[in-house]
């Protein structure tokens, strides 16, 4: 088989129907453009975001968002409970890079906060961005540390 041997299949290509051909060809006087209104003319479509009078997408986004603003420096975090660090061995140290090799950051590139839901048993020398007060409390109890990373 060589290339000048290809095509495609029988009745998978049909030819163009040429439109303003005469009323006999099926494709003449307005030539399925139907009679009047925008799409009859020629030169037809308008301003790029026109909608015949409906309100424009980009001022319709607000109320299709629900609050009409996006904070843009909102800062997102990857969470993790105190339930999750149970993994980690007594008098390890709990980076975001040893958190990224256990699987347990959505983002890493994300900072890390640690929160207060479960118990710590064994202490742990943790540094991440953000500790909340009930999982300080619960982190110093167990005798471990804490040191906040920028």
């Amino acid at each position: 088989m060589k290339l000048n041997d290809l095509a495609p299949n029988k009745g998978a290509k049909r030819p163009r129907k040429r439109l303003g051909t005469g009323i006999s060809a099926g494709g003449g006087k307005t030539a399925g453009r139907g009679t009047k209104g925008e799409g009859s003319r020629s030169g037809q479509g308008g301003k790029v975001y026109r909608q015949g009078g409906n309100l424009p997408f980009y001022r319709r986004l607000p109320f299709i968002r629900g609050e009409g603003f996006t904070p843009p420096f909102q800062v997102e975090y990857n969470e993790v409970n105190l339930s999750q660090l149970e993994a980690f061995k007594a008098e390890s140290e709990v980076t975001p890079e040893s958190l990224a090799e256990a699987r347990l950051l959505r983002k890493p590139s994300n900072p890390v906060v640690v929160l207060g839901q479960g118990e710590v048993k064994v202490p742990l020398k943790i540094r991440v961005h953000r500790v909340s007060k009930s999982a300080r409390e619960k982190i110093e109890a167990a005798g471990g540390s804490i040191e906040l990373i920028s």
